[in-house]
């Protein structure tokens, strides 16, 4: 399956294949892909997420799964790449990985049918969508800034095509252990729902990014966390929690809370029930 990557190539942004354990640019320039400087794979107009699609995580939250999907908006400037840092704001306690599979668009989409939505799909890459959840009281619902806050939307390593999304595991790590084991074939709607259910009302643009969902165990990560997701036939995306050179402003807007709300989605669903208490802080 051919892949593509972005990269940083001599100060420039440059496409790349992936050939091996070398990524080759057009005129022939070759790096280590272990030594790169990776760029998000793709660079899309707009980011749109799914709320909920894998079974494990609606299982895991005690509830319903609509009749059908629900969607919130991260904005571009969240972006973030392969081995970046990904930044949790000083101040805020619950951030939380989100391993998913990525569907990026390959030409525009507007009102097509969903047997005719692979057509219009370039090919696959991975994300992980983090969630400030310090922030769930706030936005009415939106989620803007606890899941579009800058860095939260790490893309890569590369755009795979011609993968076939059904059957393939995913996986997320943190330093090294399995957090969440989830699997395409446990989501209500398909990527193929997904894109067809989207460009009924909004056109989707070459280049966009539809997440999929993540299983369930989505957890609170630390600074100096090492966060990968794996998925079959995508490869693995890794990134790094940092903290935040400065607090949040205190003298505008909401400020980061720990009401039930937070804590009960941070830490998974009925957390006071179970035994679960929030991690200890240094």
């Amino acid at each position: 399956m051919p892949e593509y990557r972005r990269i940083l190539l001599d100060g420039a942004a440059v496409q790349v294949t992936v050939e091996g354990h070398e990524l080759v640019a057009g005129d022939g320039r070759r790096v280590k892909t272990d030594e790169a400087h990776h760029l998000p794979p793709v660079l899309p107009s707009k980011v749109i997420a799914v709320h909920l699609n894998h079974r494990s995580r609606v299982d895991e939250f005690q509830i319903g799964l609509p009749g059908t999907p629900t969607y919130f908006h991260k904005p571009t400037s969240a972006l973030n790449s392969h081995k970046g840092a990904v930044v949790r704001p000083e101040g805020c306690k619950w951030l939380n990985y989100e391993g998913e599979v990525a569907i990026v668009i390959g030409k525009a989409a507007r009102n097509i049918s969903q047997a005719e939505a692979g057509e219009y799909i370039a090919g696959y890459t991975i994300a992980n969508d983090y969630g400030l959840h310090d922030f769930r009281d706030t936005d009415a619902g939106s989620m803007l800034r606890v899941k579009g806050s800058d860095t939260l939307c790490p893309l890569g390593p590369g755009l795979v095509t011609d993968w076939d999304f059904r059957g393939k595991y995913l996986r997320t790590y943190v330093n090294g252990e399995v957090v969440q084991d989830g699997s395409t074939d446990e989501m209500e709607w398909d990527m193929h729902y997904l894109v067809a259910d989207i460009a009924r009302t909004i056109t989707l643009c070459p280049g966009d990014v539809l997440l999929s969902g993540t299983p369930a165990n989505s957890r609170p990560v630390q600074p100096g966390d090492v966060v990968e997701v794996e998925v079959e036939g995508l490869g693995r995306l890794s990134n790094h929690i940092v903290t935040g050179p400065t607090p949040i402003r205190t003298d505008v807007g909401a400020q980061p809370t720990e009401s039930e709300e937070v804590l009960s989605t941070a830490l998974g669903g009925d957390w006071e029930f179970r035994g679960i208490r929030p991690p200890k802080r240094g």
